[in-house]
């Protein structure tokens, strides 16, 4: 199977999720495809062009999230589920490697 490789900063950004989420921070709604994610983009196994697809579509349905009440470290209650789940499929930095043009046309 081909793919592309996860960029350090993404696995960073999933390794920090996969220790939250042992810390049981996911909150009740994260899904097992969250929890997949992570340990795929923290083991920087080489994503499909189809997940690429839909980490593209996770940020564009969550970017709101970034707004929410401990997302940001100093936040109370940080880390939010909220911001599990964002680091979970890359966090900021998988948000910047899935935007880049050259998967803008998948």
């Amino acid at each position: 199977m081909s793919g592309h490789e996860p960029p350090q900063d993404v696995a960073r950004a999933a390794q920090r999720a996969v220790d939250w989420i042992a810390e049981g921070k996911a909150g009740k709604g994260f899904t097992e495809t969250g929890e997949h994610r992570a340990h795929q983009l923290a083991e920087r196994r080489a994503v499909p062009e189809a997940d690429i697809k839909k980490m593209q579509q996770y940020f564009a349905r969550h970017v709101v999230d970034r707004d929410a009440e401990g997302f940001q470290q100093g936040d109370e209650g940080y880390p939010s589920p909220g911001r599990v789940a964002w680091d979970a499929w890359g966090g900021d930095a998988g948000r910047e490697w899935v935007g880049r043009e050259k998967f803008s046309d998948l």
